[in-house]
């Protein structure tokens, strides 16, 4: 089919096994306790999985205050500062912690560092709820650096002492020079025990430099809070595609976009349910874009386990109902 409009897929896209376990969270507690299931900020930061979530009885609010005492709320992958299960605690509230493991291992790290009295520079995005539940591990040693352009503001106390932590979901690229720049300035920069950017995050960006070179436009599927999401746009461009959109859903694509177009990237977040993809998909086909070929730079197997205190709940749960089973044929 040479000369025909084509489609480069990304794999790996959409969901990593963080925003999984999160999602399946959220659905195992509704099932299990009933609606409303409370939770604090969007489990994940993307609109159409918010709204779905809704629609089964799930209420998200802003801050712990918002939930009625003694009911169960579940705290977003993005994870918290302590604060929060202190303040879940004093309202009686079921909490239940669907923080992303790979978050919590920036978090351990931060207590550890904070604990030899180290000064932190978590490398990240002011505001989001990442970065903010990081540094409420450790808020008197740590400071944010929000990219490269952040460095000049950088003080410590020792500079043998210092070491850089990051916010999971950034750019590799940006984060590399934001830590050459970091180290041009502090010569004994320490570095965190393992990458902190999570696998998920770089190999979606990976697999986005694989095919934009040979793109006129890629399409990133995501929601425009989702840090991730927009990396892979800004990524898709610095790579070579002549132009870059993020969108939560097909009937976002102007037509203009496609404009002279004969090859078209599409990717997704790793907060982004795969039929969304595939929506985009079957209204690119509608515009003649019909031949697919799918770019694969990696094989993701992970899966994380539920979190502890609904997985006891949930074994509870089945031996009550099996006791009762046992009881009703004796």
């Amino acid at each position: 089919m040479t000369g025909s409009k084509r489609v480069l897929l990304a794999k790996p896209r959409g969901y990593c096994a963080g925003v999984d376990r999160a999602v399946q969270t959220v659905e195992e507690a509704l099932k299990l306790y009933g609606a409303p299931i409370y939770v604090r900020k969007e489990i994940v930061h993307n609109k159409h999985v918010v709204s779905t979530l809704q629609a089964k009885g799930a209420i998200f609010v802003e801050e712990n205050e918002e939930v009625p005492e003694g009911a169960t709320v579940v705290f977003s992958a993005h994870g918290v500062a302590p604060e929060v299960h202190e303040q879940a605690a004093a309202r009686s509230l079921k909490a239940i912690d669907a923080t992303c493991p790979l978050v919590t291992k920036v978090h351990q790290e931060a207590r550890r560092f904070a604990a030899e009295d180290y000064d932190i520079l978590l490398i990240g995005h002011e505001g989001h709820e990442e970065v903010i539940g990081t540094a409420g591990e450790a808020p008197a040693h740590i400071q944010l650096v929000d990219g490269p352009e952040g460095v000049d503001k950088v003080t410590v106390r020792d500079p043998a002492k210092v070491v850089w932590l990051s916010q999971t979901t950034l750019s590799v690229d940006e984060t590399l020079e934001t830590v050459a720049r970091l180290k041009t300035k502090l010569p004994l920069l320490m570095s965190p025990p393992s990458d902190d950017i999570c696998y998920a995050t770089s190999n979606r960006q990976d697999a986005v430099k694989a095919m934009a070179p040979n793109c006129d436009v890629v399409l990133v599927v995501g929601s425009q809070n989702s840090s991730n999401s927009q990396r892979l746009r800004e990524v898709a461009v610095d790579a070579g595609a002549r132009a870059g959109y993020l969108i939560d859903y097909a009937s976002e694509i102007q037509d203009e976009w496609l404009a002279g177009a004969t090859t078209v990237g599409v990717t997704s977040g790793a907060s982004v349910p795969d039929e969304l993809v595939m929506e985009v998909l079957d209204h690119l086909a509608a515009r003649d874009f019909t031949d697919v070929a799918e770019i694969t730079t990696a094989q993701e197997k992970l899966v994380f386990s539920l979190p502890q205190e609904l997985k006891r709940d949930m074994k509870a749960s089945a031996a009550a109902r099996a006791a009762e089973v046992a009881k009703t044929l004796s």
